[in-house]
């Protein structure tokens, strides 16, 4: 059985501010997210990590890197990992989207959502999905840190949930958070969703 941990990136300017990265380049965590990075390192110091795998991007990168720095592992990147590519959304705040006709679908039927120039998040589903099966069945008895990003794990774990693509935005998965799941040839299950780690104490003065 491969015990495999879904990780959200730490926060950055885009989540804070409430707008779309996607897949803008340059989109690094800012302080609070670095503590986070550094937090998840030390929450996970105990867990016999054998394999950490990441989303191409800057900021999935930097929140896989103090891990991998404590358990001496190399930082696999995995394109299948990556942020949804939405297209013309890319880069816009929240507050602007929901105006749009397409917010709608995005939030009521988000199975018949395909982001304009950019990906259906059915696409995005099966991406995500087939990486974890694929990961599963190389690191069978292992136990696996993937990096990766909010609507992605979300719509990964809808599937393991059982849940309906179009019920995938009742799943909460805030930054820097860990959610696990576990797989083997007869058997799958969600261990836990959304588990944010305790912060590191403050330093002394």
């Amino acid at each position: 059985m491969a015990r495999i941990f879904l990780i959200r990136h730490g926060e950055n300017e885009y989540t804070r501010t409430g707008r779309l990265a996607g897949w803008t380049r340059g989109v690094a965590l800012n302080a609070a997210g670095q503590q986070q990075a550094l937090a998840l390192a030390a929450y996970l110091a105990a867990v016999p990590v054998h394999f950490i795998y990441s989303s191409p991007l800057q900021r999935a990168l930097e929140t896989a890197q103090p891990l991998a720095k404590r358990k001496h592992l190399r930082v696999r990147v995995l394109d299948a990992l990556g942020e949804v590519r939405y297209g013309a959304w890319q880069g816009k705040s929240l507050k602007e989207l929901r105006l749009r006709k397409l917010w709608r679908t995005v939030q009521e039927r988000p199975s018949q959502m395909v982001f304009p120039g950019g990906e259906a998040l059915r696409a995005v589903q099966t991406r995500a999905v087939n990486a974890v099966e694929l990961l599963a069945a190389r690191h069978a008895g292992q136990t696996v840190a993937l990096f990766s990003h909010g609507d992605v794990i979300r719509v990964t774990l809808a599937h393991y949930l059982g849940t309906p693509l179009d019920l995938f935005q009742r799943i909460m998965i805030s930054t820097a958070s860990i959610s696990e799941i576990t797989i083997s040839p007869a058997h799958m299950a969600v261990v836990r969703a959304n588990f944010s780690v305790p912060p590191l104490p403050a330093a002394a003065p």
